[in-house]
């Protein structure tokens, strides 16, 4: 079966027919690698096209759980396959956060990515994260690097390999987290004898520790996003076949009352962009910074694509850091940042 970094990384040819602005990459501190590409006049309120894409740093085996800890002024990143959580600063550039990040019991040829992937700072200021290796959602302590596993079973079954989450920021169900688990995590991934659920699901981890199913009919659940009033849920479906970002209206209990395709990526994936649908964040409005095929897709709230933040390489998720401001991009072996003009939702 094709991996998700293969499927991912499947072609490099550029989206055509649109403005774009090529950066020159010799003036600016951090090499500046790839181009913005402009497919609507509004991206302008958004994004400058002529803001430099930096590449921080690379020599990662796939980059993925952007983070940025606002409290140390540094963003967390991890490394799956590699199962190392690294942080970059400024001042220090790439370290070891945690290592291992995830599994970190005897041998196992259980897995094919056992590291943390999905990654956010709480509203308590907490580090959650997705753990391929230990198949949970977790909780660790940024000053300990002690973890806490939050979730790890779904009707008495093992959990797949969860992958990314996304907190409940406000209403009743406050500090609750939705979060996705396709089977990447492990060897074979759908065809794994260690897979014990019999769907690739959404899940709803409310404080209590309870875990309800929010969608079990998706082939490859990726990144997720919540609209600013928490009533909209996205899913990226990372699958070649169907390279979609799904909606979900939410009622009072956090369950889904209604769904939709919301994006539909298949016309930039026969263009040629590398990717596909995997992590987003969403700004204070309500746009989707989403990954898909050519880099990080900006989508309004009504899903008209305005442009798309191409680093050259299949973009695996990104985070708003720094001041907000600054888009945070896990690119492939790679982590790069641009500047953006919007806030992000949370930050």
């Amino acid at each position: 079966m094709t991996t998700r970094r293969a499927m991912l990384g499947a072609g490099v040819a550029l989206i055509a027919g649109a403005h774009s602005t090529k950066v020159k990459a010799e003036a600016a501190p951090y090499p500046r690698i790839g181009q913005i590409r402009r497919l609507s006049s509004k991206l302008d309120a958004v994004l400058d096209v002529t803001a430099p894409i930096e590449k921080l740093t690379d020599g990662i085996m796939w980059a993925e759980g952007p983070a940025w800890v606002a409290s140390g002024g540094y963003l967390l990143f991890s490394d799956v396959p590699g199962n190392v959580m690294h942080r970059w600063d400024p001042k220090t550039g790439k370290t070891d956060f945690l290592r291992p990040s995830g599994y970190d019991g005897p041998p196992t040829k259980i897995f094919r990515e056992a590291g943390t992937n999905g990654a956010i700072i709480s509203t308590a200021g907490e580090l959650l994260v997705c753990d391929c290796g230990n198949r949970a959602v977790a909780r660790i302590d940024l000053v300990t690097r002690k973890k806490t596993l939050l979730a790890t079973t779904f009707n008495g079954k093992k959990l797949n390999s969860p992958n990314d989450l996304v907190e409940v920021l406000r209403g009743p169900l406050k500090g609750s987290l939705y979060f996705t688990d396709p089977p990447y995590g492990l060897e074979g991934m759908d065809a794994s004898p260690a897979k014990e659920q019999t769907v690739n699901g959404v899940y709803l981890l409310r404080p209590n520790g309870e875990v309800a199913l929010v969608d079990g009919s998706l082939s490859f659940p990726n990144g997720v996003g919540l609209s600013p009033d928490g009533r909209r849920l996205y899913v990226a479906i990372s699958d070649p076949k169907r390279p979609v970002i799904m909606a979900y209206d939410l009622g009072a209990d956090g369950l889904p009352t209604a769904s939709r395709v919301f994006f539909d990526a298949s016309d930039l994936l026969k263009a040629g962009g590398p990717g596909l649908p995997d992590g987003m964040k969403i700004d204070a409005v309500g746009r989707l910074f989403a990954s898909g095929p050519g880099g990080i897709m900006i989508l309004t709230p009504d899903a008209k694509l305005l442009g798309v933040i191409e680093t050259g390489f299949p973009a695996a998720n990104c985070a708003f850091g720094e001041d907000g401001r600054t888009l945070f991009i896990t690119s492939n072996h790679i982590v790069a940042r641009v500047r953006t003009k919007t806030q992000g939702l949370g930050g």
